[in-house]
């Protein structure tokens, strides 16, 4: 077994590859063992390995590493059985056809292949509940899409060689649909959240398209708190975000919260909130927002140029709207993500503990639009100002936990290197380019674990880091990861600005 060191906060145990079913009861063996210990934050099970989150401040990493390595009974447990119906096929299975053709064999005879076997749920990720399960027959075991659809509707159950899945809500995906089933796998409303655990059983039972149950789904209307600001213009992307959500890696679920923690703590502060109150957080083009009633704002980190009534309105300081003043940024001057905090917080209902917006998957709301409303949340009072001393120069990174998976001199290739921030970087990951960092093998591992700061290395060799709304798990090797109290200078760089690492 290997135990490597994930960043500051987390160690990733490791105890084989492949899709085995005794490698899986290792891991859930250890995931057992370490979960409920003192200071461990969350664990996440993927496949042959376990990514352990833990706070320094409770717990030494070496004493995590000493309860990865105690011995545990390691037989995979019998986890629940799920019947899963599905419409194979048709207007639901768009690419049945193709798969049959390529098996040599006809559609009907692919469904019994893939309805007839027991799958074993070996890991939660890509979005919030989706499944990877295995092992699918290998005469029907077809390659994923050369090119991704853009959406793939809720509910498609889908293969990519040996695994198949089912895409819990409309993303982008680039297996093959077989078909789609009504049931609803992932519902914030519920304890856990997902459908399935790692370790449980499926078996997709075929159903016709008469007997489709169109799921309800719950709704939780968003009334914390009174109206405060409307909005005139959404702009690019406008969301409201506080410090992320945690506990819920393990159903797919990413951290999300403030790409610029800092700055979203440094306004709240401005406006006498404590530090974990939502705000809204926008990038360039800003959007405009109308008083509906008197409020203080306060602005942090990018600067916009906002105004109102055509006089500026600094960064940092506390603002008071009058009700029907509009809000506006004229220019982009510095940084990327601005924030905006309410004296008392943006109020909205908290989703699995957090206000904050996951954008692929729309959890916990959706990016501002013209005729939405800012809430405001009761003002607390009494929180001191902080300053947010932004330093200078080189991103600090650790070495990352894929050392093998890069031939000698590849980290020291990364650092050595000036790279630029691309115009396709967004929430969930900032894609660099620059000179490409090479490879031992593939490019690729079985999917593991993965955290907020990770510096994937994809076949391309052009290095992805992963930001709040990343991915739980991926199969691109980690090259290093970015130091957290790093990682919000790094998200303020726009499309074209240099990046250069040096290891901490």
């Amino acid at each position: 077994m290997e135990i490597l060191p994930f960043g500051r906060r987390a160690l990733l145990a490791r105890v084989g590859t492949g899709l085995d079913p005794a490698l899986l009861g290792k891991v859930l063996a250890m995931d057992r063992h370490v979960r409920k210990r003192p200071g461990v934050r969350e664990t996440l099970p993927a496949y042959a390995s376990l990514l352990v989150f833990y706070d320094p401040e409770e717990v030494s990493g070496e004493q995590v590493r000493a309860w990865l390595t105690e011995p545990q009974p390691s037989a995979l447990p019998e986890g629940r059985l799920h019947e899963v119906p599905v419409v194979y096929g048709g207007e639901f299975g768009p690419d049945l056809p193709e798969v049959a053709r390529w098996a040599g064999i006809s559609e009907a005879e692919a469904v019994r292949l893939h309805a007839g076997v027991e799958y074993l749920v070996y890991m939660l990720g890509f979005s919030p509940g989706f499944p990877y399960m295995g092992s699918v027959p290998e005469a029907i075991a077809v390659p994923r899409l050369p090119q991704p659809r853009p959406r793939v509707p809720a509910g498609s159950v889908a293969v990519a060689g040996r695994q198949t899945g089912i895409y819990p809500s409309s993303t982008p995906g680039g297996w093959r649909i077989l078909g789609r089933t009504p049931l609803r796998l992932f519902d914030p409303s519920r304890q856990p959240p997902a459908r399935f655990e790692v370790g449980d059983r499926v078996r997709f039972v075929p159903v016709e398209r008469a007997d489709w149950e169109v799921p309800v789904a719950s709704t939780a209307e968003d009334s914390d708190g009174t109206p405060a600001l409307a909005v005139l213009d959404g702009g690019l992307l406008s969301t409201v975000q506080d410090l992320g959500r945690s506990g819920y890696r393990r159903y797919g679920v990413p951290p999300s919260g403030a790409m610029d923690p800092r700055a979203l703590e440094a306004a709240n502060a401005c406006v006498g909130n404590p530090p974990e109150c939502a705000g809204l957080e926008f990038t360039w083009p800003a959007p405009t927002l109308q008083a509906l009633v008197d409020v203080e704002v306060a602005l942090f980190g990018a600067d916009f140029g906002a105004e109102v009534d055509g006089r500026p309105v600094p960064n940092g300081a506390a603002v008071r709207l009058r009700r029907g003043q509009v809000l506006r940024f004229r220019a982009p001057r510095a940084g990327a993500w601005a924030y905006l905090a309410l004296g008392g917080g943006v109020g909205r209902s908290p989703v699995l503990g957090s206000r904050s917006t996951h954008v692929p998957s729309g959890l916990g709301g959706c990016p501002l639009r013209r005729g939405d409303v800012l809430r405001q949340g009761r003002p607390v009072g009494g929180v001191p100002a902080r300053g947010c001393q932004v330093a200078e120069g080189p991103v600090r990174v650790l070495p990352g936990p894929h050392p093998h998976a890069f031939p000698p001199g590849a980290l020291e290739h990364l650092l050595g290197a000036q790279y630029v921030v691309t115009a396709r970087s967004d929430r969930s990951g900032y894609r660099l380019q620059g000179p490409a960092i090479g490879h031992a093998g593939a490019g690729e591992i079985l999917s593991e674990g993965m955290a907020v700061g990770a510096v994937q290395v994809p076949p391309s060799g052009q290095p992805i880091v992963l930001m709040p709304d990343g991915p739980t798990a991926g199969g691109y090797p980690v090259l290093a990861v970015v130091l957290e109290e790093d990682l919000p200078r790094l998200a303020q760089k726009r499309p074209g600005e240099p990046v250069r690492f040096v290891l901490a």
